[in-house]
């Protein structure tokens, strides 16, 4: 098989950098300008070449030739928890930096993810507008909002993939060839072995890295706000997760407690007849959650840092789920893709998700 070089625009710390992986591609040059998130892509992504520069200074002869390009613009201005700003927001038309460069470089395919808010009704001209640029760049466009608990993930978790083939292949991606894995992965499954080896982060939600007996294994301490109390943030051992978003203060509470009480509208509290303590979920177990292997390790001063990168990140196993639909579809001997019945693999595995 020839080899499968990609490219990765927007990357952050590599979830989806590192599923393609895992699936086959190659990672040949990756962009991400966030300083905070640059020793962690680095030490933990080694043969990529990592170019630190905004994107929008960056011309498309810089960057290599390749059969696919992946990544995620920013989604912050597509958040259904933020502002719903969306094309009218600087980080929202990075979208066109992403067009510009598949324009230039005229891989096979691409993949884009994002939020499931960019669905929203009030954003619909600007997601016509989006898919209208895809097309016009020279390609066949796909996209469907996905849940990554169906896809080995122990979280509920929605996200919109965009995958585009380019017009001479003639033909679409169907996200049907992407095998659904059942049953659900649990909170049991993925982060039982770490619940008595938790440490609080020191003053100011600084690092107590040095100290920790499981790498990353901290979490963030402070109150709760209004927000944050307005329904329950605990979901049990035999259920996925609520979403890992990226900030620490709206981290999922551990499933050591219980079920928070509902008092009012929108009011819950904790209840205090649990018989253990109500914490966040450390750094360690939010990446377990979004399914980084353990010896993918992250580097910060800051927790806040940490949530955040992981929180941005597609959680692997989901891009690998995607990646192997990919290669089976584009470059399996056949160059047919298949339906797959649904199947059951275990949480740890590495894991392939042919279609042929």
């Amino acid at each position: 098989m020839e080899k499968l070089d990609v490219v990765a625009l927007f990357s952050g710390c590599g979830g989806l950098d590192l599923g393609f992986s895992q699936a086959g591609f190659n990672v040949a040059w990756a962009n991400e300008f966030d300083k905070d998130i640059w020793e962690t892509y680095e030490k933990n992504h080694p043969k990529a070449f990592f170019d630190k520069r905004d994107i929008r200074k960056i011309s498309s002869t810089e960057i290599p030739d390749c059969i696919g390009i992946i990544g995620g613009p920013p989604c912050q201005s597509w958040s259904e928890a933020g502002k719903q700003k969306g094309m009218n927001d600087e980080r929202g038309q990075l979208f066109f930096d992403y067009v510009r460069i598949l324009k230039d470089k005229q891989p096979l395919f691409f993949l884009a993810e994002n939020v499931s808010g960019m669905l929203h009704k009030k954003h619909e001209p600007a997601l016509l507008n989006i898919i209208a640029a895809f097309e016009e760049a020279g390609y066949n466009i796909s996209y469907k909002l996905l849940n990554a608990m169906f896809y080995n993930v122990p979280q509920d978790r929605k996200r919109v993939i965009f995958v585009g083939y380019h017009l001479d292949l003639g033909r679409r991606f169907d996200f049907d060839c992407i095998a659904r894995i059942l049953p659900i992965p649990t909170l049991r499954q993925a982060i039982w072995d770490l619940q008595d080896y938790a440490l609080p982060a020191i003053k100011k939600n600084k690092t107590n890295l040095k100290v920790c007996s499981f790498p990353n294994h901290e979490y963030m301490q402070g109150g709760f706000s209004s927000i944050y109390m307005s329904r329950n943030r605990v979901r049990s051992w035999d259920e996925p997760s609520f979403t890992i978003q990226a900030g620490g203060r709206h981290a999922p509470i551990h499933p050591q407690a219980n079920r928070m009480i509902h008092v009012g509208q929108d009011e819950w509290i904790f209840d205090p007849n649990s018989p253990h303590p109500y914490r966040r979920l450390s750094v360690r177990e939010c990446a377990k959650i979004q399914t980084f292997p353990d010896n993918f390790i992250f580097y910060y001063k800051d927790l806040s840092s940490a949530y955040k990168m992981i929180g941005n990140a597609v959680p692997v196993n989901l891009g690998c789920a995607v990646a192997e639909a990919i290669k089976a579809d584009l470059f399996s001997p056949n160059q047919k893709a298949k339906k797959e019945t649904t199947t059951s693999i275990p949480l740890q595995l590495s894991l392939n998700f042919p279609c042929s």
